[in-house]
Protein backbone atom coordinates (compact mmCIF):
# COMPACT_ATOMS: atom_id res chain seq x y z
CA UNK A 1 0.00 0.00 0.00
CA UNK A 2 1.31 3.43 -0.95
CA UNK A 3 2.22 5.56 2.04
CA UNK A 4 0.38 8.81 2.74
CA UNK A 5 2.94 11.61 2.55
CA UNK A 6 2.60 14.40 5.10
CA UNK A 7 4.14 17.82 5.81
CA UNK A 8 4.35 19.51 9.22
CA UNK A 9 4.51 23.29 9.69
CA UNK A 10 6.13 24.37 12.95
CA UNK A 11 8.65 22.42 14.99
CA UNK A 12 8.56 24.01 18.44
CA UNK A 13 7.06 21.75 21.15
CA UNK A 14 3.94 20.39 19.50
CA UNK A 15 5.22 19.86 15.94
CA UNK A 16 7.70 17.15 16.96
CA UNK A 17 4.95 15.62 19.12
CA UNK A 18 2.79 15.35 15.98
CA UNK A 19 5.70 13.81 14.06
CA UNK A 20 6.37 11.23 16.77
CA UNK A 21 2.68 10.25 16.85
CA UNK A 22 2.51 10.07 13.04
CA UNK A 23 5.46 7.69 13.03
CA UNK A 24 3.45 5.40 15.29
CA UNK A 25 0.53 5.44 12.86
CA UNK A 26 0.74 2.85 10.05
CA UNK A 27 1.27 3.86 6.43
CA UNK A 28 2.21 7.50 7.03
CA UNK A 29 5.47 9.21 6.08
CA UNK A 30 6.44 12.74 7.14
CA UNK A 31 8.49 14.03 4.21
CA UNK A 32 8.87 17.75 4.94
CA UNK A 33 8.76 20.41 7.65
CA UNK A 34 8.61 24.18 7.55
CA UNK A 35 10.32 26.49 10.04
CA UNK A 36 10.67 30.22 9.38
CA UNK A 37 14.39 30.60 10.23
CA UNK A 38 16.41 29.92 7.07
CA UNK A 39 19.70 29.07 8.81
CA UNK A 40 17.99 26.64 11.24
CA UNK A 41 15.47 24.72 9.17
CA UNK A 42 17.84 22.21 7.53
CA UNK A 43 19.36 21.27 10.87
CA UNK A 44 15.94 20.90 12.47
CA UNK A 45 14.85 18.63 9.61
CA UNK A 46 18.01 16.54 10.06
CA UNK A 47 17.51 16.34 13.83
CA UNK A 48 13.97 15.07 13.29
CA UNK A 49 14.99 12.67 10.54
CA UNK A 50 12.85 14.48 7.93
CA UNK A 51 14.15 14.57 4.33
CA UNK A 52 13.27 18.18 3.48
CA UNK A 53 13.04 21.47 5.36
CA UNK A 54 11.66 24.80 4.12
CA UNK A 55 11.75 28.29 5.57
CA UNK A 56 8.72 29.17 3.43
CA UNK A 57 5.46 27.28 4.04
CA UNK A 58 4.03 28.00 0.59
CA UNK A 59 7.21 26.82 -1.11
CA UNK A 60 6.85 23.56 0.78
CA UNK A 61 3.29 23.14 -0.50
CA UNK A 62 4.41 23.87 -4.07
CA UNK A 63 7.37 21.49 -4.10
CA UNK A 64 6.21 18.56 -1.98
CA UNK A 65 3.79 15.90 -3.17
CA UNK A 66 1.84 15.52 0.07
CA UNK A 67 -1.77 14.67 0.86
CA UNK A 68 -2.03 16.28 4.28
CA UNK A 69 -0.53 19.12 6.31
CA UNK A 70 -0.24 19.49 10.07
CA UNK A 71 -0.22 23.12 11.24
CA UNK A 72 1.70 23.47 14.52
CA UNK A 73 2.82 27.10 14.31
CA UNK A 74 2.02 30.14 16.50
CA UNK A 75 -1.71 30.88 16.49
CA UNK A 76 -1.72 33.90 14.18
CA UNK A 77 -0.47 31.75 11.27
CA UNK A 78 -3.13 29.04 11.51
CA UNK A 79 -5.77 30.72 9.35
CA UNK A 80 -3.59 31.64 6.39
CA UNK A 81 -1.80 28.29 6.38
CA UNK A 82 -4.98 26.22 6.68
CA UNK A 83 -6.62 28.24 3.91
CA UNK A 84 -3.61 27.83 1.61
CA UNK A 85 -3.50 24.08 2.22
CA UNK A 86 -7.22 23.60 1.59
CA UNK A 87 -6.99 25.63 -1.62
CA UNK A 88 -4.17 23.30 -2.72
CA UNK A 89 -6.49 20.32 -2.18
CA UNK A 90 -4.74 19.11 0.96
CA UNK A 91 -6.29 17.60 4.06
CA UNK A 92 -5.55 19.72 7.15
CA UNK A 93 -4.91 18.89 10.80
CA UNK A 94 -4.59 22.17 12.71
CA UNK A 95 -3.50 22.92 16.24
CA UNK A 96 -6.00 24.87 18.30
CA UNK A 97 -7.08 27.58 18.07
CA UNK A 98 -8.24 27.18 14.48
CA UNK A 99 -7.72 30.92 14.02
CA UNK A 100 -7.40 34.04 16.16
CA UNK A 101 -10.63 35.58 14.82
CA UNK A 102 -14.05 33.96 14.69
CA UNK A 103 -14.76 35.21 11.16
CA UNK A 104 -11.55 33.55 9.95
CA UNK A 105 -12.60 30.26 11.54
CA UNK A 106 -16.04 30.57 9.93
CA UNK A 107 -14.37 31.02 6.54
CA UNK A 108 -12.23 27.91 7.09
CA UNK A 109 -15.28 25.85 8.10
CA UNK A 110 -17.09 26.89 4.91
CA UNK A 111 -14.03 26.27 2.72
CA UNK A 112 -13.54 22.82 4.25
CA UNK A 113 -17.21 21.96 3.61
CA UNK A 114 -16.95 23.18 0.03
CA UNK A 115 -13.86 21.10 -0.71
CA UNK A 116 -14.96 17.99 1.20
CA UNK A 117 -11.40 17.61 2.45
CA UNK A 118 -10.63 16.02 5.80
CA UNK A 119 -10.30 18.71 8.46
CA UNK A 120 -9.41 18.25 12.12
CA UNK A 121 -8.44 20.37 15.12
CA UNK A 122 -6.01 18.83 17.58
CA UNK A 123 -8.21 18.56 20.68
CA UNK A 124 -6.20 15.46 21.51
CA UNK A 125 -7.20 15.33 25.18
CA UNK A 126 -10.48 13.77 24.06
CA UNK A 127 -8.35 10.74 23.22
CA UNK A 128 -7.41 9.65 26.70
CA UNK A 129 -9.28 6.33 26.77
CA UNK A 130 -11.07 7.18 30.01
CA UNK A 131 -12.36 10.44 28.53
CA UNK A 132 -14.13 8.49 25.79
CA UNK A 133 -15.19 5.86 28.32
CA UNK A 134 -16.92 8.58 30.36
CA UNK A 135 -18.68 9.80 27.21
CA UNK A 136 -19.91 6.29 26.35
CA UNK A 137 -20.96 5.60 29.96
CA UNK A 138 -22.96 8.84 29.93
CA UNK A 139 -24.60 7.88 26.62
CA UNK A 140 -25.59 4.52 28.12
CA UNK A 141 -27.22 6.19 31.13
CA UNK A 142 -24.59 5.29 33.73
CA UNK A 143 -24.14 8.93 34.78
CA UNK A 144 -27.80 9.89 34.72
CA UNK A 145 -29.06 13.46 34.49
CA UNK A 146 -26.11 15.82 34.82
CA UNK A 147 -26.42 18.03 37.91
CA UNK A 148 -23.12 19.93 37.87
CA UNK A 149 -19.72 20.17 36.21
CA UNK A 150 -16.47 21.26 37.87
CA UNK A 151 -13.22 21.53 35.93
CA UNK A 152 -9.75 22.98 36.23
CA UNK A 153 -6.60 23.13 34.13
CA UNK A 154 -3.50 24.19 36.05
CA UNK A 155 0.10 24.75 34.92
CA UNK A 156 3.16 26.53 36.30
CA UNK A 157 5.25 27.21 33.21
CA UNK A 158 4.55 30.98 33.48
CA UNK A 159 4.90 31.09 37.27
CA UNK A 160 7.80 33.60 37.36
CA UNK A 161 7.77 37.06 35.83
CA UNK A 162 10.92 36.02 33.94
CA UNK A 163 9.02 33.20 32.18
CA UNK A 164 8.40 34.29 28.62
CA UNK A 165 6.95 32.85 25.41
CA UNK A 166 5.27 34.03 22.20
CA UNK A 167 1.90 33.06 23.73
CA UNK A 168 2.21 36.16 25.93
CA UNK A 169 2.00 38.43 22.88
CA UNK A 170 -1.59 39.02 21.64
CA UNK A 171 -0.49 39.73 18.06
CA UNK A 172 0.76 36.15 17.88
CA UNK A 173 -1.58 34.28 20.24
CA UNK A 174 -4.81 36.28 20.28
CA UNK A 175 -6.72 38.31 22.86
CA UNK A 176 -6.97 35.48 25.40
CA UNK A 177 -4.14 33.29 26.68
CA UNK A 178 -4.94 30.87 29.53
CA UNK A 179 -8.54 30.32 28.43
CA UNK A 180 -7.65 30.03 24.73
CA UNK A 181 -4.55 27.89 25.35
CA UNK A 182 -5.63 25.38 27.98
CA UNK A 183 -9.20 26.37 28.83
CA UNK A 184 -10.22 25.44 25.28
CA UNK A 185 -9.07 21.84 25.87
CA UNK A 186 -10.98 21.66 29.15
CA UNK A 187 -14.21 23.15 27.82
CA UNK A 188 -14.06 20.99 24.70
CA UNK A 189 -13.63 17.88 26.85
CA UNK A 190 -16.53 18.85 29.13
CA UNK A 191 -18.98 19.40 26.26
CA UNK A 192 -17.71 16.22 24.58
CA UNK A 193 -18.20 14.02 27.66
CA UNK A 194 -21.50 15.48 28.85
CA UNK A 195 -23.16 16.05 25.47
CA UNK A 196 -24.35 19.40 26.89
CA UNK A 197 -23.86 22.81 25.30
CA UNK A 198 -22.83 25.90 27.25
CA UNK A 199 -25.52 28.57 26.84
CA UNK A 200 -24.07 31.45 28.88
CA UNK A 201 -20.88 32.37 30.72
CA UNK A 202 -19.70 34.64 33.53
CA UNK A 203 -15.93 35.16 33.53
CA UNK A 204 -13.35 36.83 35.74
CA UNK A 205 -9.70 37.10 34.62
CA UNK A 206 -6.55 37.94 36.53
CA UNK A 207 -3.16 38.99 35.19
CA UNK A 208 -0.81 38.13 38.05
CA UNK A 209 2.35 39.43 36.35
CA UNK A 210 1.30 42.69 34.74
CA UNK A 211 4.88 43.23 33.56
CA UNK A 212 7.15 40.38 32.46
CA UNK A 213 10.82 40.34 31.64
CA UNK A 214 11.48 39.29 28.06
CA UNK A 215 14.98 37.95 27.31
CA UNK A 216 16.75 40.09 24.74
CA UNK A 217 18.38 37.01 23.22
CA UNK A 218 17.09 33.46 22.62
CA UNK A 219 16.45 31.69 25.92
CA UNK A 220 18.78 28.88 24.89
CA UNK A 221 21.65 31.37 25.07
CA UNK A 222 21.20 31.49 28.83
CA UNK A 223 20.80 27.79 29.53
CA UNK A 224 22.27 27.14 32.95
CA UNK A 225 23.20 30.80 33.49
CA UNK A 226 21.87 33.58 35.69
CA UNK A 227 20.51 36.52 33.75
CA UNK A 228 21.43 40.06 34.62
CA UNK A 229 18.86 42.90 34.70
CA UNK A 230 20.24 44.33 31.48
CA UNK A 231 19.53 41.03 29.71
CA UNK A 232 15.77 41.65 29.89
CA UNK A 233 13.24 44.11 28.52
CA UNK A 234 10.14 44.91 30.57
CA UNK A 235 6.98 44.01 28.62
CA UNK A 236 3.44 44.90 29.79
CA UNK A 237 1.11 41.89 29.80
CA UNK A 238 -2.56 42.23 28.85
CA UNK A 239 -3.67 38.59 28.72
CA UNK A 240 -4.79 36.46 31.65
CA UNK A 241 -2.58 34.25 33.83
CA UNK A 242 -5.67 32.97 35.65
CA UNK A 243 -9.40 32.79 34.92
CA UNK A 244 -12.57 31.47 36.48
CA UNK A 245 -15.72 31.00 34.41
CA UNK A 246 -19.22 30.16 35.64
CA UNK A 247 -21.19 28.13 33.12
CA UNK A 248 -24.86 27.53 32.36
CA UNK A 249 -25.77 24.49 30.28
CA UNK A 250 -28.67 23.72 27.98
CA UNK A 251 -30.16 21.23 30.49
CA UNK A 252 -30.65 24.12 32.94
CA UNK A 253 -27.85 23.13 35.30
CA UNK A 254 -24.55 24.81 36.13
CA UNK A 255 -20.80 24.42 36.20
CA UNK A 256 -17.53 26.22 36.83
CA UNK A 257 -14.02 26.01 35.38
CA UNK A 258 -10.75 27.48 36.57
CA UNK A 259 -7.55 27.77 34.53
CA UNK A 260 -4.15 28.96 35.66
CA UNK A 261 -0.64 29.09 34.23
CA UNK A 262 0.86 30.32 37.52
CA UNK A 263 0.10 27.39 39.89
CA UNK A 264 3.42 26.16 41.30
CA UNK A 265 3.99 22.45 40.94
CA UNK A 266 1.10 21.86 38.56
CA UNK A 267 2.90 20.99 35.36
CA UNK A 268 -0.06 20.10 33.14
CA UNK A 269 -3.04 19.10 35.24
CA UNK A 270 -6.51 18.96 33.69
CA UNK A 271 -9.10 17.65 36.11
CA UNK A 272 -12.87 17.37 35.94
CA UNK A 273 -15.75 16.19 38.09
CA UNK A 274 -19.18 15.56 36.60
CA UNK A 275 -22.03 14.90 39.02
CA UNK A 276 -25.10 13.06 37.79
CA UNK A 277 -28.27 11.51 39.20
CA UNK A 278 -26.78 8.00 38.98
CA UNK A 279 -23.12 8.55 39.80
CA UNK A 280 -20.22 10.99 39.89
CA UNK A 281 -17.22 10.84 37.54
CA UNK A 282 -13.86 12.33 38.56
CA UNK A 283 -10.74 12.18 36.38
CA UNK A 284 -7.35 13.90 36.19
CA UNK A 285 -4.85 13.99 33.32
CA UNK A 286 -1.91 13.48 35.73
CA UNK A 287 -3.42 10.07 36.60
CA UNK A 288 -4.96 9.41 33.19
CA UNK A 289 -5.43 5.67 33.59
CA UNK A 290 -7.83 5.92 36.56
CA UNK A 291 -11.45 7.03 36.76
CA UNK A 292 -13.15 7.54 40.13
CA UNK A 293 -16.86 6.71 40.12
CA UNK A 294 -18.81 7.94 43.15
CA UNK A 295 -22.03 6.38 44.48
CA UNK A 296 -24.46 7.57 47.16
CA UNK A 297 -25.82 4.14 48.13
CA UNK A 298 -23.00 1.82 47.23
CA UNK A 299 -19.27 1.41 47.16
CA UNK A 300 -17.26 3.96 45.24
CA UNK A 301 -15.18 2.53 42.42
CA UNK A 302 -11.86 3.19 40.71
CA UNK A 303 -11.99 2.01 37.10
CA UNK A 304 -8.58 1.33 35.58
CA UNK A 305 -7.74 1.67 31.90
CA UNK A 306 -8.14 -1.88 30.64
CA UNK A 307 -9.59 -2.77 27.23
CA UNK A 308 -11.21 -5.87 28.72
CA UNK A 309 -13.22 -3.71 31.13
CA UNK A 310 -14.21 -0.88 28.76
CA UNK A 311 -17.18 -0.43 26.50
CA UNK A 312 -16.14 -1.49 22.97
CA UNK A 313 -16.51 2.07 21.62
CA UNK A 314 -13.84 3.26 24.10
CA UNK A 315 -11.56 0.22 24.09
CA UNK A 316 -10.63 1.10 20.48
CA UNK A 317 -8.44 3.88 21.91
CA UNK A 318 -6.31 1.42 23.90
CA UNK A 319 -3.26 -0.20 22.32
CA UNK A 320 -1.90 -2.14 25.31
CA UNK A 321 -3.33 -4.50 27.95
CA UNK A 322 -4.39 -3.31 31.37
CA UNK A 323 -1.48 -2.34 33.60
CA UNK A 324 0.58 -1.14 30.63
CA UNK A 325 -0.02 2.57 31.05
CA UNK A 326 -0.66 4.97 28.20
CA UNK A 327 -0.49 8.76 28.37
CA UNK A 328 -0.23 12.10 26.57
CA UNK A 329 1.79 10.94 23.51
CA UNK A 330 -0.78 8.21 22.88
CA UNK A 331 -3.67 10.70 22.61
CA UNK A 332 -2.30 12.15 19.37
CA UNK A 333 -1.57 8.70 17.99
CA UNK A 334 -5.14 7.56 18.63
CA UNK A 335 -6.59 10.73 17.13
CA UNK A 336 -4.44 10.48 14.02
CA UNK A 337 -5.52 6.87 13.51
CA UNK A 338 -9.11 8.08 13.13
CA UNK A 339 -8.17 11.12 11.04
CA UNK A 340 -5.99 9.14 8.63
CA UNK A 341 -8.64 6.48 8.17
CA UNK A 342 -10.75 9.30 6.70
CA UNK A 343 -7.81 10.64 4.67
CA UNK A 344 -7.22 7.17 3.20
CA UNK A 345 -10.87 7.22 2.10
CA UNK A 346 -10.35 10.70 0.62
CA UNK A 347 -13.09 12.75 2.26
CA UNK A 348 -14.50 14.07 5.52
CA UNK A 349 -16.92 11.59 7.12
CA UNK A 350 -20.51 12.69 7.70
CA UNK A 351 -20.25 12.25 11.47
CA UNK A 352 -16.54 12.07 12.26
CA UNK A 353 -15.40 10.77 15.63
CA UNK A 354 -12.48 13.21 15.62
CA UNK A 355 -12.74 16.96 16.41
CA UNK A 356 -13.25 19.03 13.26
CA UNK A 357 -12.96 22.65 12.12
CA UNK A 358 -16.53 23.08 13.38
CA UNK A 359 -15.35 22.11 16.87
CA UNK A 360 -12.53 24.63 16.48
CA UNK A 361 -15.06 27.31 15.57
CA UNK A 362 -17.20 26.34 18.57
CA UNK A 363 -14.28 26.91 20.95
CA UNK A 364 -13.47 30.27 19.37
CA UNK A 365 -17.09 31.38 19.79
CA UNK A 366 -17.02 30.33 23.44
CA UNK A 367 -13.69 32.07 23.97
CA UNK A 368 -15.07 35.30 22.45
CA UNK A 369 -18.04 35.22 24.81
CA UNK A 370 -15.81 34.50 27.81
CA UNK A 371 -13.59 37.49 26.92
CA UNK A 372 -16.69 39.65 26.48
CA UNK A 373 -18.04 38.54 29.85
CA UNK A 374 -14.78 39.38 31.60
CA UNK A 375 -14.78 42.86 30.06
CA UNK A 376 -18.41 43.51 31.00
CA UNK A 377 -18.17 41.66 34.35
CA UNK A 378 -21.58 40.23 33.49
CA UNK A 379 -23.30 37.12 32.19
CA UNK A 380 -23.10 36.78 28.40
CA UNK A 381 -25.26 34.50 26.26
CA UNK A 382 -23.44 32.16 23.90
Amino acid sequence: MEKIKVAVAGVGFIGPAHIEALRRTPNIEVVAISHPVEDEVKQKAADLGIPNGYADFNEMLEKEDVKAVHICTPNFLHYEMAKAALEKGLHVICEKPLATKTEEAEELVELAKKTGLVNAVHFNLRYYPLVRQMKIMREKGELGEIYSVIGSYLQDWLFYNTDYNWRLEPDQSGESRAIADIGSHLIDALEYITGLKITSVMADFSTVHKVRKKPLKPVETYAGKILKPEDYADVPINTEDYATVLLRFDNGNKGVVTVSQVSAGRKNRMSLEISGSESNFAWCSESPNELWIGKRDGNNEVKLRDPALFHPEASKLISFPGGHNEGFPDTSKQMFREVYKAIAEGKQPENPLFPTFEDGLRELLLCDKIIESNKKQAWVTV
